[in-house]
């Protein structure tokens, strides 16, 4: 009768605890459907990329302060609404989820305190360059409907505003002494007069893309409709608030820009630069940590290239080596760039039969290669812009080819193509989205880290998938490393030691085989994406860590396919939470 007695108490406390855990579950699982639904009314191009059309039409003036402070307010109510919930006993995935979204909200409300938006854009990231992706009828916004093409009238609405208050917050920026470097202001003046942009000529127009590539089931009083809507919208709305940046830039604002190059010369510079680190890497290291990182991934790196060096049987010093591969003619193989694009259309077929020996699953979203529009191309790095989640975009590989007979075969292809595509930001990103057993929020997360991180370590598996059997190729491969390596010094040598421009570029010319022209590009990306270039080496160097500490404890029952299957499955996150994880896992 007791023995009958203990095993009904037990039976009892295992069902009211199992109640009290779905409780706690749907609790937090309310948190997270209404943080992403307000996000994605906040944020409304955000559920664009996402492949949410609701908000299609919306185009939310997000820099001014009023904005600032009904986001900050949401933020704060949402993790007083998380932290009000005792998660110990929720699942191990909605657990998870909520220390991933508290540690979210967390960092957006401390860099909100910096008003960040005094700089709206730069010339490598901001509206005025997604806009003309979006535009140009290729890009995430839709153009299948008539409704899709109304949405981008109105979104046309928004951004002639849009623009009127980035010049505004430039102002505000202007008065607290808060501008960009004088150079990248130089590069934004260019952008903003392109031609493709600025042009009445509606063939050569970059915006008039969408009518150019119209469906014809529309019906003639639509097509005509809708045409000449855009021919007005163009001349009368669009290459006025591009125009209008333009001018304001050359006239007003580069006269105030300053001289310095990193962020520690504005006010309060080292503390938002000590933010956009731990933003960045997800971790704790300090700038000086990251720096001396930085210089012993240099040493090593530069050790493996000399053996290249040799393989490819050239004499002379490590510099010399890389002026060769820089100017000499057989390493610039192409002619056009449609001859660019079937290289990596082959490196893609030499890579698939090899991706099941490494991976559990594979995307469902279609995956292309493009060239960069070339209204951006002479700014741009090769990128990935992600599907849809419900695969009716597809995954897009840019590449920007501004001249063909200048792309050189030695600068990384098959370790460019391994990162920004196949298996890397592809494979990462396709398959959170894919993953609907997560919360909503968490499908559409990014953490650099973690993503450039994975996308990096993808390139240290050339070998394992089947390439780099080309010294060239491997050589390129080591430059790619070389060049995620350089970051860390070169980015906390501006910003934090108080390096020039002049310096950065010299040392990454240095120690990479990369043309003035491409090190300049990136140097001054760097000046103006904060912090970002961290967490490429940082997120690798932490993967590749667990890894090699996962196959030490496991042996031969460590699995390569699972362990990959374990660090995506659950999608994006800081790598502190992810490295918790690994720690208890078992394959």
């Amino acid at each position: 009768m007791l023995r009958c007695k203990i095993l009904i108490l037990l039976f009892c406390c295992f069902v009211a605890k199992n109640s009290f855990g779905q409780q706690t579950d749907a609790a937090l699982q309310q948190v997270f459907e209404d943080y992403h639904e307000q996000f994605l009314i906040l944020f409304p191009l955000e559920a664009t990329a996402f492949g949410d059309s609701r908000y299609n039409d919306l185009l939310p003036i997000d820099i001014d302060q009023g904005f600032a402070a009904k986001e900050s307010q949401f933020y704060k109510q949402t993790l007083e609404r998380l932290r009000a919930i005792d998660r110990k006993a929720a699942s191990e995935l909605k657990k998870l989820s909520a220390d991933i979204l508290d540690y979210e909200l967390s960092m957006r409300l401390e860099g909100m305190a910096f008003d960040f938006d005094r700089i709206p854009f730069n010339q490598f990231d901001g509206l005025p360059l997604m806009f003309g992706q979006m535009g140009s009828g290729t890009g995430i916004q839709p153009f299948k409907t008539v409704k899709d093409y109304d949405d981008w009238l109105k979104r046309i609405d928004g951004f002639a505003i849009w623009s009127r208050t980035a010049i505004e917050r430039f102002r505000d920026g202007i008065k607290d002494n808060y501008v960009l470097p004088k150079i990248l202001v130089e590069r934004m003046v260019k952008q903003m007069f392109d031609e493709t942009i600025v042009t009445n000529d509606m063939e050569k127009n970059l915006f008039y893309g969408p009518i150019k590539l119209m469906p014809t089931t529309f019906s003639a009083t639509d097509q005509k409709r809708l045409t000449a809507s855009y021919k007005a919208a163009i001349i009368e709305k669009v290459a006025p608030a591009y125009r209008g940046m333009g001018e304001f830039f050359r006239d007003e604002y580069l006269p105030k820009a300053r001289a310095s190059t990193g962020i520690s010369d504005l006010k309060g510079g080292r503390e938002q630069y000590q933010y956009w680190v731990r933003r960045w890497t997800t971790t704790s290291l300090s700038p000086d940590e990251i720096f001396s990182i930085g210089e012993l991934e240099v040493a090593r790196i530069r050790k493996e290239m000399e053996s290249v060096k040799e393989q490819m049987e050239f004499s002379g010093t490590l510099k010399e080596f890389f002026e060769h591969l820089r100017v000499d003619p057989k390493y610039k193989p192409f002619k056009t760039p449609n001859e660019v694009i079937s290289f990596f259309s082959a490196i893609q077929s030499k890579l698939e039969p090899q991706l099941e020996k490494a991976f559990l699953n594979r995307p469902k979203t279609p995956f292309e290669i493009r060239r960069t529009e070339a209204f951006r191309e002479a700014t741009a790095s090769a990128e990935y812009n992600p599907g849809s989640a419900d695969g009716s975009r597809p995954g897009i590989f840019y590449t920007p080819i501004p001249d063909a007979t200048q792309f050189n075969i030695t600068g990384g292809m098959e370790s460019l193509f391994l990162h920004e595509a196949i298996p890397g930001h592809h494979y990462q990103i396709s398959l959170q989205q894919e993953n609907e057993q997560l919360p909503r929020f968490a499908r559409f997360l990014w953490y650099g880290a973690y993503g450039e991180g994975w996308a990096l370590y993808c390139e240290s598996m050339g070998k394992e998938l089947g390439l780099y059997t080309d010294p060239k190729q491997r050589i390129g491969a080591l430059g790619d490393e070389m060049h995620r390596a350089i970051r860390l010094v070169v980015d906390v040598g501006m910003h934090w030691k108080g390096w020039t421009r002049e310096q950065a570029i010299e040392y990454m010319m240095g120690n990479e085989p990369i043309s003035e022209d491409g090190a300049v590009a990136e140097i001054e990306r760097y000046m103006a994406y904060t912090a970002q270039a961290l967490s490429y080496k940082i997120g690798q160097l932490k993967i590749r860590e667990i890894r090699s500490r996962m196959e030490a404890k496991f042996g031969d029952r460590f699995s390569l396919p699972k362990f990959h299957n374990e660090i995506l499955r659950n999608g994006g996150m800081p790598l502190n939470i992810l490295e918790t994880r690994l720690d208890q896992w078992k394959p």
